[in-house]
């Protein structure tokens, strides 16, 4: 009898360690594995799913819950020593041969306090001029995670600062890539639109026209975005603006590149995308 109580009570045991197991394996929400402080950080970070295509590391106040999952808004990536097959198919190494993406430090700005989203939302009156911020300051709306895992990838990168400086900076690239790059100067405008062979990673690029006053650090939103009257939308009128609807299918579950006159445009935003699939980096190499 006491045997046969034993082997009921391991079975109940075994069976209640492979449930716990089930679910902290394929609940979406359990995403956080364990806090580890990675170097030259102050901050301690977490890591996330070690399933990923690449080391993930996140900053909790980054993480955001939507529709019950939770989704990091922005990390720090590193390659994994395993995956060196793998990256070797993804990545870009022939130095003679390196694509080149621009960092929208512009965006990232107009997204920030005292930016132009403060003045959009009616909680500012003056934040049509705002600070330059740094590189530090990307954000989910500035591509942050494009920009870190296509510098892991060896992509040769330039801010849209020093693009705005020296637009012919363009004609020594064979390919550009173009994030989310929303607030562009004209000469940003027309270095990018007269290249022949540019990929619009991200949709709502080049929708609204600034000015910067590098004495200063600032920029100033000139035109678009329904400024300076209500009815204008694409500040350069331009015909090939994809803001609607792409800019807001974050998922991207069903990516695709297509073609336009200089280039090719993706029809999501990849944000959330690119660390995670192998294939999307692959093809993007490969356009």
């Amino acid at each position: 009898m006491k045997s046969f109580k034993k082997i009921i009570l391991g079975s109940a045991v075994l069976l209640a360690i492979i449930i716990i197991a089930y679910f902290a394996y394929f609940n979406p929400t359990q995403d956080i594995v364990s806090p580890k402080v990675i170097e030259n950080t102050n901050t301690e970070l977490i890591e996330w799913n070690t399933r990923e295509l690449f080391a993930v590391f996140v900053d909790p106040k980054d993480i955001a819950v939507i529709n019950g999952q939770k989704i990091p808004m922005k990390g720090t990536f590193r390659l994994k020593s395993e995956l060196t097959d793998t990256y070797a198919e993804i990545g870009v190494y022939d130095k003679k041969n390196k694509p080149l993406f621009i960092i929208p430090l512009f965006t990232a700005s107009a997204y920030s306090k005292n930016g132009f989203y403060d003045f959009y939302n009616g909680q500012c009156d003056t934040c049509l001029t705002t600070k330059i911020v740094s590189i530090d300051e990307l954000a989910e709306q500035s591509s942050a995670n494009a920009v870190k895992i296509l510098e892991l990838l060896g992509y040769d990168s330039i801010t849209d600062i020093e693009l705005d400086k020296n637009p012919d900076i363009l004609s020594k690239y064979e390919k550009v890539i173009v994030l989310h790059n929303e607030y562009v100067t004209k000469n940003i405008f027309d270095a990018i639109t007269s290249h022949h062979n540019v990929i619009y990673l991200y949709p709502n690029a080049l929708h609204a026209e600034i000015s910067v006053n590098y004495e200063d650090s600032t920029i100033s939103l000139i035109r678009g975005h329904g400024y300076p009257e209500s009815e204008i939308d694409n500040g350069f009128n331009w015909e090939f603006d994809n803001t609607r609807p792409y800019e807001f299918d974050k998922k991207c579950d069903t990516w695709e590149f297509y073609n336009i006159s200089n280039g090719k445009m993706l029809n999501c935003y990849p944000e959330q995308k690119i660390w995670k699939d192998k294939e999307f980096l692959k093809a993007l190499k490969e356009l």
